[in-house]
C-alpha cells in the first residue's frame, strides 16, 4: 500500500512531494462547475490531513481565486507544503504582455501570485503553455533569478514540446541555470501520445512527470455515455460546464467512451471505481512522480485517493493497453522492427537496462 505520506522525489533533486497532486483548478465558482471555499476547504484539508503535501495550482484557475483560498487554506502550515503555481495565461484581456512566456509576464505574474497565496516564496512555478514567441535564453534567465531571489525555489514547465524542453534543459546545465526539475503534461488511457517523446525525454533529461487530467476531464469516471457527444468539440470558454471542457480538450469522443468502457470492466473485476483504475494506471510509468487529482468533493477526492492502493494483473493491464495504445510513429516504430535491431545488432543482444 503506498499512502500519501510515501514520498517521492520530484525530478533530478531533492525535493520531496506526495505521490497525488492535490489539483485546484475547481477551487471556486467563478468558472460555472467549481467547489465553493467551504468545500474547497474541505477537500484542501483532507487531503492534507492524509499526508499530501504536493498542491498544484494557477495564476488565473478560477480568475485568481484558486490561489487565494490555497494561500488562505495554507496559512499556518505553509512550511510542510509544497505549493506549485504557473505562469503565461493573460492576466489582463487585450493587454499583449500581460501573458505570455517572457521576463514582464514572469515577474509580473509571480508578484502577484505571491499575494494571492500570501507566501514570500513559491516552491515550484512552472511555464504553463509554450508560446511559440520568446527565446529560451530569456525564460531560462529570468527564472534562474528568481530563484536567486529566493521568490522561487524550483523551476518546471508544463504543455511544450519536447525538443524545445531538451534544450532548454541542456542550456540551463551549460550556463549554470536552475535546471528544470519537473514536466507537467496530460497523460492518461486517453491521451498517450506523450509516450512518443515527452516521458522519454523528461526521465533521460531529469524531470519528474506530473500528469494533469489523468481522468481525461472526467470521461474515465464513467459519467459520460454517446448521447454527450451532442458537445461536439465544445468552445474555448472554460465557463459552462464540465462536459463542454471535456469535449473542448479532445476527451469526449467514442474511442475515449471505449476506453472508459474497458476501465470500468477491469474496476469492477477488482471491486475499485473507473477512476481509481485510471488514476492508477498513470503511475505505472517510472517517470511518472505524481498524478494531478482534482475533486469537486470531498468524496470525490476519497475516492481518487483509493487508486494508490489498487494492483493490477498482468491480463487487465494489456486488455487496458490494448483499447488505450498509440501508434509510436517515426522513428519508434522503424527502430523496434526486427530488421533494423537485426542489422544493427547483428543478432546479439544487449541488455541496455543494467
Amino acid at each position: 500500500m503506498t499512502n500519501l505520506d510515501t514520498y517521492r522525489l520530484l525530478g533530478r533533486s531533492g525535493l520531496r512531494v506526495s505521490p497525488l497532486a492535490l489539483g485546484t483548478m475547481t477551487f471556486g465558482t467563478e468558472w460555472g462547475w467549481g467547489s465553493d471555499k467551504d468545500e474547497s476547504r474541505r477537500i484542501f484539508d483532507a487531503y492534507v490531513e492524509r499526508g499530501g503535501n504536493f498542491i498544484d495550482t494557477a495564476n488565473q484557475y478560477t480568475d485568481g481565486t484558486a490561489e487565494t483560498l490555497v494561500g488562505e487554506f495554507a496559512a499556518g502550515r505553509r512550511e510542510q507544503l509544497v505549493l506549485c503555481t504557473k505562469y503565461t495565461l493573460a492576466r489582463r484581456p487585450g493587454d499583449p504582455n500581460s501573458g505570455g512566456n517572457h521576463r514582464k509576464s514572469m515577474v509580473q505574474s509571480v508578484e502577484a501570485s505571491l499575494r494571492r497565496l500570501n507566501t514570500d516564496y513559491i516552491d515550484l512555478l512552472y511555464l504553463h503553455a509554450w508560446d511559440f514567441t520568446t527565446p529560451v535564453e530569456e525564460i531560462l534567465r529570468a527564472m534562474d533569478d528568481l530563484v536567486s531571489t529566493g521568490k522561487v525555489l524550483y523551476v518546471g514547465i508544463s504543455d511544450t514540446p519536447a525538443w524545445q524542453v531538451s534544450r532548454m534543459q541542456a542550456i540551463a546545465g551549460l550556463r549554470g541555470w536552475a535546471p528544470l526539475i519537473a514536466l507537467q503534461i496530460e497523460y492518461s488511457l486517453v491521451e498517450r501520445t506523450v509516450e512518443r517523446d515527452l516521458i522519454p525525454m523528461a526521465r533521460e533529461m531529469g524531470l519528474g512527470v506530473v500528469p494533469w487530467s489523468p481522468l481525461a476531464s472526467g470521461v474515465l469516471t464513467g459519467k459520460y455515455t454517446r448521447a454527450d457527444l451532442d458537445a461536439g468539440e465544445g468552445s474555448a470558454d472554460p465557463a459552462g460546464s464540465r462536459k463542454n471542457v471535456a469535449a473542448a480538450n479532445g476527451s469526449l469522443t467514442e474511442r475515449a467512451l471505449d476506453i472508459a468502457e474497458v476501465a470500468k470492466q477491469v474496476a469492477t473485476e477488482i471491486g475499485a471505481t473507473p477512476s481509481q483504475v485510471a488514476l492508477a494506471w498513470t503511475t505505472l510509468d517510472t517517470a511518472v512522480t505524481a498524478p494531478i487529482v482534482g475533486a469537486r468533493t470531498t468524496a470525490q477526492l476519497e475516492n481518487n485517493l483509493g487508486a494508490l492502493d489498487l494492483r493490477f494483473t498482468q491480463e487487465q493491464l494489456a486488455r487496458l493497453d490494448e483499447a488505450s495504445r498509440v501508434d509510436l510513429g517515426f522513428p519508434h516504430a522503424f527502430l523496434s522492427r526486427p530488421m533494423t535491431r537485426q542489422v544493427m545488432f547483428g543478432g546479439v543482444e544487449i541488455d541496455h537496462a543494467r
